[in-house]
């Protein structure tokens, strides 16, 4: 992603978070390995200050552990957490999918409809991170749907730790893209205005979801 060469620090603390966060969940930088902000600033090409703002943020969200004198490491994986990641996400999942039913649009009902379509692109797709990239653009649509930015920060905050035990698993993973496609179903609820239907496909998936990285884990 390339900023305009003044741009405001804001952005660059912004775009330097998303970067520094991919990074994370993806075990690009593995947990309790120590963080090279230098190295990090200069591969980035954001300036120390920029980074140094974003790995605040993440120290926010858990995902890192800032210790005086002694340096920033990424914040390990606890798979103890899993149940209580999931007991919240089952609830807000369900919530935002129905008020995304009830809030969606036609412009919206037309992103649903490019997502649908590159589902059906991907199918028989082995590639875990093209599926995995995916997978977050639709749950990331439906909360924008939901046009409620406090609680798509919240669900974003628990899907990113989610996500990060999904990699962990990911090599023992087996028919991702079917776990991926589900979402069809989901997308189609939320575009006919069904929010009964949207809310229980919601709560079943992130159910499932614990299930199956807890029989890997």
């Amino acid at each position: 992603m390339l900023v305009p060469e003044h741009a405001p620090t804001e952005q660059l603390s912004q775009q330097a978070y998303y970067l520094l966060r991919d990074r994370i969940v993806t075990l690009g930088l593995a947990p309790g390995s120590l963080v090279n902000e230098r190295e990090l600033a200069e591969e980035f090409d954001l300036g120390r200050t920029p980074v140094r703002d974003a790995l605040r943020r993440l120290a926010d969200d858990g995902l890192v552990e800032i210790y005086p004198r002694r340096g920033v490491y990424v914040g390990p994986i606890d798979v103890g957490d899993l149940g209580a990641i999931s007991e919240i996400r089952v609830e807000l999942e369900g919530f935002v999918s129905r008020l995304a039913a009830t809030r969606v649009t036609d412009t919206d009902r037309a992103d649903i409809a490019a997502l649908v379509a590159e589902l059906d692109a991907m199918a028989g797709d082995a590639d875990e991170r093209r599926l995995i990239h995916l997978d977050q653009r639709i749950h990331r649509l439906i909360y924008r749907i939901a046009r409620n930015p406090f609680l798509e920060g919240a669900l974003d905050r628990y899907y990113v730790l989610a996500l990060r035990l999904w990699f962990l698993a990911l090599s023992r993973l087996h028919r991702l893209e079917d776990a991926v496609d589900e979402h069809r179903e989901l997308l189609d609820a939320i575009a006919r205005g069904d929010t009964a239907t949207a809310e229980r496909i919601a709560r079943a998936h992130v159910t499932e979801f614990e299930r199956s990285i807890r029989t890997l884990l």
